[in-house]
């Protein structure tokens, strides 16, 4: 099976902002990648902004129907 294809987005942010963003991601038990695509699918989805889904790129190339 292939691996998903990523890109890589490198940003500076202030460190109380960073702080804030790992306890959010650790209260999640999730890494700082994460939390970010889960806040911008948040915010994308709040302002109408079309965004795939990723659970739906997989069982579409997997060709399984849910």
């Amino acid at each position: 099976m292939a691996a998903s294809k990523t890109a890589t987005l490198t940003l500076r942010i202030e460190p109380e902002i960073k702080q804030a963003l790992q306890r959010a991601a650790e209260s999640e038990h999730r890494s700082i990648a994460n939390m970010v695509e889960v806040l911008i699918r948040d915010h994308c989805r709040a302002k109408g902004i079309p965004v795939s889904d990723i659970s739906d790129n997989k069982r579409t190339a997997k060709g399984a129907i849910s």
